[in-house]
């Protein structure tokens, strides 16, 4: 009952830190990467790596828009620019060993044109908001046969609210490191993004399931508590099964994070995020907000 009671502050404290991403996210926006913008990466590993003042003097020739370069593990650089033809590829490699005295292999390469681009940008958001739409109807239908206090619906508009604060969380944390750090998104981001979508719905209805089968218990066995309390009580049987779940699973992500490639690393800091805030608002927004509805209902009633 203690999260019920106090879930003002609760509320508070998302809505501080929902307000925060949004102005974030309209202030400097995610900063897309060559999966949406088109250009090309490479990742290149030297002997002995040269300083980067010299990395960015060699790709300073070719002129280009723009580019980034950006240290990996001991002895590497990840290098984004424009779209790259093979004949350019292959002079800026050549540019990159310094005329030879600084010894590299190429990792990996990949290019993307700016029509796939544009068109992965459509596909992710259209993803995003199908899975959505699917997580409300799946929810609805889950939950048909609760109809009283709370109609099977607003189960799952308050489940979409609270995957809307999932989100908006780690995309507002990568629209501040996009601007202070230069980290881009690409399509892992928007992997992550439905990952955590995915992991954050499945402990909301765990909680909502364990809320039903109480209201059930509530009129067969005619105990006749009040819907918080039936709320409270959901909350606190699932509460140590939602939190040894997420532990678990961060520390895995931990792991992939500290110890897994440079390429997935962004990916592992986005559930890092996106499930953190999901384990809080399954179990501090979205069932108390079941008893807020409640109120209302009882308060327009009257």
């Amino acid at each position: 009952m203690f999260i019920v009671r106090n879930r003002i502050v609760f509320y508070a404290l998302s809505v501080v830190l929902v307000v925060l991403s949004i102005g974030t996210l309209s202030l400097w926006g995610l900063r897309p990467g060559i999966d949406f913008r088109g250009g090309s990466i490479m990742e290149v590993e030297y002997v002995s790596r040269p300083a980067v003042t010299d990395v960015h003097k060699a790709l300073e020739t070719f002129g280009f828009g723009s580019y980034s370069v950006r240290e990996t593990g001991d002895t590497g650089y990840i290098i984004r620019t424009d779209e790259l033809d093979p004949v350019t590829h292959d002079a800026v490699i050549e540019a990159l060993s310094l005329g030879g005295t600084a010894p590299l292999s190429e990792k990996r390469f990949n290019s993307v044109g700016p029509i796939l681009g544009k068109e992965a940008i459509e596909k992710s958001w259209m993803s995003i908001a199908l899975v959505l739409l699917a997580i409300i109807l799946f929810i609805t239908f889950a939950f048909r046969k609760v109809s009283k206090p709370i109609a099977s619906w607003k189960y799952g508009m308050v489940a979409v609210v609270a995957l809307a604060h999932d989100v908006l969380i780690p995309a507002g944390v990568f629209a501040i490191l996009g601007q202070f750090a230069g980290i881009e998104i690409d399509t892992l981001f928007v992997t992550a993004l439905l990952v955590i979508l995915g992991f954050s719905i499945h402990d909301t209805i765990v909680v909502f399931d364990r809320v039903r089968e109480n209201l059930r218990r509530n009129v067969e066995l005619h105990e006749k508590k009040s819907f918080d309390t039936v709320v409270g009580e959901s909350i606190s049987q699932t509460f140590v099964r939602s939190i040894n779940t997420s532990l678990t699973t961060l520390l895995a992500i931990i792991a992939l994070y500290v110890f897994g490639p440079e390429a997935t690393r962004h990916f592992a800091l986005a559930l890092l995020i996106g499930i953190t805030a999901g384990t809080y608002s399954s179990i501090f927004i979205g069932s108390p907000l079941l008893v807020t509805i409640y109120k209302w209902q009882e308060k327009r009633n009257k």
